[in-house]
């Protein structure tokens, strides 16, 4: 392919040698580099493709695309391309060497500070019900076809999206439905794909700080480009924070929730639990009326399943269809239940925020435990403030509190605990402090009394625990069977 051909689409000066030279591979990470390659310099919080110029020439690159001056390379044999972006440019490049695979698919985003993954995993679902083949780019794992592919970021980098949006395409999906998360906007992952539907859930400050954003505003901001590269927004009318995540919309709008002014209205609920299963029942007016039952409790996920409801609507899904698939469906790590008592009830989820945690907690109240327990650490190397946050959610909504460890990354989990410990102490509440995750698990479940409803919160479907920079396995169901095993 030609380099000109995969530069159509961007803004770009050849600097040095000829844009007509043929290109064989697109490299942005040096390891993966082979001979006859365009590296594109991209830069990230602790690293700049810049740096690596010199390495990726001894490695056989034909062409270098960058965008800082102090770095163009003596050897005018190389050819030069210089552009504004380079991640930009990297979103655009990926899409032309993958043959634009999105053009050819409808492409679903999904964005918001929670329930992301439950509504990409229900529109999922219904949509197969009724018949379509649908691809899934998400935070648990990239799903093609039969294949699951395991992820490290919620929004992959623009070059594996469109590898994976090529598979997809090539093996018969006509749907891909993709959480978009505001750090994958920010740094240029999805620029240039134009969404058939874009989906707001809600937004509450998170991720911000350090190598993340400088505040809430820049936060929303990033949230509300979706919705100017998609054609229809599905809108949650009940976030208070709605108008200002969509300031300068270019996009039709269809609004859900419970308000009386929303499109898709949601009426009469019901909450339904045993040992062994949870769910709520709702009704819905509007553009959909339709009785309906969730496999997943609390009225967070209600909005998640009138959110898929709403965008299956747009692919001729029945009403039978969209009831059975959420009968059915089941989250890992999202209010996953573990059906290993008939005296108590334990779920594991992915809350790691004081917003999930909380919604999490009020939702569990709801089924009127005798007592509710929680047990949750929270991640090195980000922000204190969700620390201080938690403990006191937790300690103000939970009976019992087990502070433990989740993924110190490079912190000291000790370390990680005080400031947990800091919010706790604002509360009246109870807490015990267990730094090994796994016999603080076994404490709660030795500890467990008849009526109880208790939470691992914060690892969700990860099955590692991340500690200087090595992800030790560590599945939670799997300590859950050791424990009981040990009894």
């Amino acid at each position: 392919m030609k380099l000109k051909e995969l530069l159509g689409e961007i803004t770009y000066e050849c600097i040095q040698g000829s844009d007509n030279v043929n290109i064989s591979h697109l490299i942005y990470d040096s390891r993966n580099m082979k001979p006859d390659s365009v590296f594109i310099c991209i830069e990230s919080s602790s690293f700049d493709g810049h740096k690596v110029i010199p390495e990726v020439i001894r490695k056989g690159a034909k062409a270098i695309v960058l965008s800082k001056t102090e770095y163009i390379p003596i050897l005018d044999t190389i050819t030069v391309i210089m552009v504004e972006n380079t991640r930009k440019c990297l979103a655009y490049m990926s899409a032309a060497f993958f043959g634009y695979p999105a053009r050819n698919m409808h492409v679903i985003g999904i964005t918001g500070t929670k329930g992301k993954t439950t509504t990409t995993y229900l529109t999922k679902k219904m949509l197969e019900t009724a018949g379509h083949k649908v691809g899934l780019i998400g935070t648990i794992e990239i799903v093609i076809g039969k294949q699951s592919i395991e992820t490290e970021n919620t929004t992959p980098e623009s070059f594996l999206i469109h590898q994976y949006f090529r598979q997809m395409l090539d093996g018969g999906c006509d749907i891909v439905v993709m959480e978009v998360s505001s750090q994958g906007i920010m740094m240029y992952r999805t620029e240039g794909i134009l969404f058939s539907i874009g989906v707001f859930t809600n937004i509450e400050p998170d991720h911000i700080g350090q190598n993340e954003h400088k505040d809430m505003e820049e936060y929303m901001s990033y949230k509300g480009k979706l919705f100017h590269q998609c054609k229809l927004g599905i809108i949650n009318v009940d976030d208070g924070h709605v108008g200002n995540v969509l300031k300068g919309h270019t996009c039709e709008l269809e609004t859900y929730g419970f308000s009386p002014c929303a499109d898709y209205r949601v009426t009469n609920t019901k909450l339904r639990h045993t040992y062994e299963h949870m769910g709520v029942d709702f009704s819905m007016n509007g553009l959909i009326q339709m009785e309906a039952t969730i496999g997943i409790p609390g009225k967070f996920n209600i909005y998640n399943a009138v959110a898929a409801i709403a965008i299956c609507s747009h692919f001729h899904v029945i009403v039978e269809q969209m009831k059975n698939a959420l009968k059915e469906i089941h989250v890992k790590g999202r209010i996953e239940l573990l059906p290993i008592s008939k005296e108590y009830i334990l779920l594991i989820d992915y809350a790691h925020n004081a917003m999930s945690l909380e919604n999490l907690l009020v939702t569990m109240r709801e089924y009127n435990p005798k007592r509710l327990v929680c047990l949750f650490g929270c991640g090195g190397n980000r922000s204190k403030i969700r620390r201080y946050e938690m403990g006191e959610v937790s300690g103000n909504l939970a009976d019992l509190t087990i502070i433990t460890s989740d993924n110190p990354r490079f912190e000291d989990p000790l370390l990680i605990i005080n400031d947990i410990k800091i919010g706790a102490r604002k509360t009246e509440g109870t807490f015990v402090e267990i730094v090994d995750r796994k016999k603080a698990i076994a404490y709660a479940i030795h500890h467990a009394r008849q009526g109880d409803l208790i939470i691992l919160a914060g690892k969700g479907h990860e099955d590692y625990q991340e500690i200087r920079g090595v992800k030790y396995p560590m599945d939670e169901r799997e300590i859950i069977q050791d424990i009981l095993a040990e009894r």
